[in-house]
């Protein structure tokens, strides 16, 4: 399959360029997890295709899963003007837009960053310095019909909130993946 070979070549560059984003991990312990596993593949292919620019940041589990993230310098640009959830998008009457953060996650297969991952990611460079991110929103907050995001301004990283629903052309968000 070409684009499996290409996809895995984009990666191979992107790890090798960026090793300071997982010391002590190697790719050809990244690339037997990925090879055979076209769920795996097929989620990180919608990540780069939609500008995800996905990486290894490091490994988590017990099984040391490799954990991808979204390392483009901005929100992915085909994962903007999102609200929050389905719920959300149910509720607009007017203004409609296409889809919701967390229902186009699971479409690709992965899942919106945590605020705890958020600011792990910004240790390892400055992200979303023009653009914002929607993180995962616990279920209180969600409850009362709001949603969290978070950027990097002042060389800060910020969490705000918003309604659920609203969705912003500068707003998308970021991705996560264990394999």
């Amino acid at each position: 399959m070409q684009d499996r070979d290409e996809l895995l070549q984009m990666l191979k560059a992107r790890f090798e360029k960026n090793m300071h984003r997982h010391p002590g991990v190697a790719w050809p312990e990244v690339q037997a997890r990925l090879t055979g596993n076209s769920a795996a593949l097929a989620s990180l292919l919608a990540m780069e295709t939609s500008g995800g620019e996905p990486d290894v940041i490091g490994q988590a589990g017990e099984g040391g899963q490799f954990r991808f993230c979204d390392c483009s310098p901005e929100s992915p640009a085909g994962r903007r003007s999102l609200c929050y959830d389905p719920g959300a998008l149910e509720s607009r009457k007017e203004n409609r837009p296409q889809g919701s953060a967390l229902g186009m996650a699971a479409s690709m297969g992965i899942e919106l960053l945590t605020q705890a991952q958020y600011r792990e990611l910004q240790q390892l460079g400055e992200f979303d310095t023009k653009t914002s991110s929607w993180i995962d929103t616990p279920a209180d907050v969600r409850s009362l019909g709001g949603a969290l995001f978070c950027d990097r301004r002042y060389g800060m990283v910020f969490v705000y909130h918003n309604g659920a629903q609203s969705y912003y052309a500068a707003r998308g968000f970021r991705g996560s993946l264990r394999v």
